[in-house]
């Protein structure tokens, strides 16, 4: 049985504060949570070495609450809803003790974050970050830590990781996201902003409204979660990438364009990929969210696997380029059009892009349905895998029945085979 957990309240001196806009990353991200019903939590369990003192503990929390802008971030909200960061240069945050007492540390700690998962955070008056360590006798364990994705997404993430490692106090490198906001309304900033709403009316006012059939039967629970491993496909897009010289990324998003017109029959196939946005001018090493779902449209029947590799090949450099916006300004204008593009794609290997693939045989999993809304029309995520590639695919079952989402991954591993 473990105890009710005490708390050290740790306070942290940041360099930066002041009060803006949401960034552009920022406003995709919070339209997620708000979407979701959820604050996105990302992070999870970790052993502590032997040894390790609270002290060193604290110095890690206040390490992240101190150099990272976002973690200092509070939200305050206009009566329309609309959201103003103001970042603050002070403040403390509470650090979770857990008494595990005769229990499973480690289950302990996991059950920790479960419940924080499941318990809202307020974003005017919480600090985006929750943390715990728990003990068992006079040593501690593990330690628990959850962020929210407003913070970061996933390659700031690892920059965090890497410089927590070594503890870097270099001056934080690139724009923070009140600086971001401050260029984004500026007279470039919102150029490029035109620009990109151009480039998607160019592409909404071409594409016929509907992007999927109707299932004639909504299963029930409505919201799935199912998992697709396939060395096949991921040895497929090695070969592929060996041979016309483009990523793995872009060889399966082809393959999901084909794969959709032949599962959906709806042409051209138009997808939203989520772009990193750290190609642009000093963004490479910053700790914030900026990846945003950009837009593309493929003319995807009956193409053979080797042209359709080549449109998709055309169309993504415009397509990332202009997947940098803003996010209410842009919604509005596909809510004008009037089309149904939710139809995601997002390649989150990371380093996991090289790992080596051993053949196997392929396998599809429902992972888990609720009724709870949390997912768009249809997402899949490539994740890697040791040893393989995963595909992971949600879908709303009033737009994409679950067999036919089955069938989708099959599809992407025969059309590349």
């Amino acid at each position: 049985m473990t105890a009710a957990p005490d708390r050290i309240s740790v306070g942290f001196q940041g360099d930066t504060s002041g009060e803006g806009p949401l960034s552009w990353g920022q406003l995709e991200n919070w339209s997620a949570i708000v979407k979701q019903r959820t604050w996105i939590p990302l992070g999870g369990v970790n052993p502590l070495n032997e040894g390790t003192t609270l002290d060193e503990v604290v110095a890690e929390l206040r390490y992240l609450m101190t150099r990272y802008e976002p973690m200092r971030t509070l939200l305050r909200f206009a009566d329309d809803g609309t959201p103003t960061q103001v970042v603050h240069a002070a403040g403390e945050i509470d650090l979770e003790i857990v008494d595990a007492g005769d229990a499973d540390p480690g289950r302990v700690a996991e059950d920790l974050c479960d419940a924080w998962r499941a318990k809202l955070l307020d974003f005017a008056t919480e600090w985006p970050l929750r943390m715990a360590v728990v003990r068992q006798g006079d040593r501690l364990t593990h330690v628990a830590v959850l962020v929210s994705h407003f913070v970061t997404d996933a390659t700031g993430a690892m920059t965090m990781l890497a410089e927590i490692a070594e503890r870097v106090d270099t001056p934080v490198p690139g724009p923070q996201p009140l600086a971001q906001a401050e260029w984004q309304e500026s007279p470039a900033g919102l150029r490029h902003d035109a620009a990109a709403r151009r480039y998607w009316a160019g592409i909404l006012q071409t594409v016929a409204p509907q992007r999927f059939p109707r299932p004639a039967v909504v299963a029930s629970p409505r919201y799935w979660h199912g998992e697709f491993t396939s060395p096949t496909l991921g040895l497929a897009a090695q070969r592929w990438a060996a041979q016309t010289g483009v990523d793995t990324t872009t060889v399966l998003l082809a393959a999901y364009a084909g794969a959709l017109t032949r599962i959906t029959g709806i042409d051209p196939v138009v997808i939203r990929p989520i772009v990193s946005n750290r190609f642009r001018p000093g963004l490479a090493g910053v700790v914030c969210t900026l990846a945003q779902a950009g837009l593309l449209s493929i003319p995807a029947a009956d193409a053979p696997f080797e042209e359709l590799l080549e449109r998709t090949r055309r169309v993504t450099t415009a397509a990332y380029k202009y997947a940098y916006f803003h996010h209410t300004r842009m919604d509005r204008l596909i809510t004008e059009a009037g089309v149904e593009i939710g139809c995601y794609f997002n390649d989150r290997r990371g380093p996991a892009m090289s790992v080596p693939i051993e053949p196997g045989e392929s396998s599809f999993r429902w992972v888990a349905a609720q009724d709870a809304p949390s997912f768009e029309p249809l997402f899949l995520h490539v994740d890697g895998v040791p040893g393989t590639l995963q595909l992971s695919l949600y879908l709303d079952a009033a737009h994409v029945a679950p067999a036919d989402a089955e069938r989708l991954a099959a599809e992407m591993e025969r059309i590349t085979s």
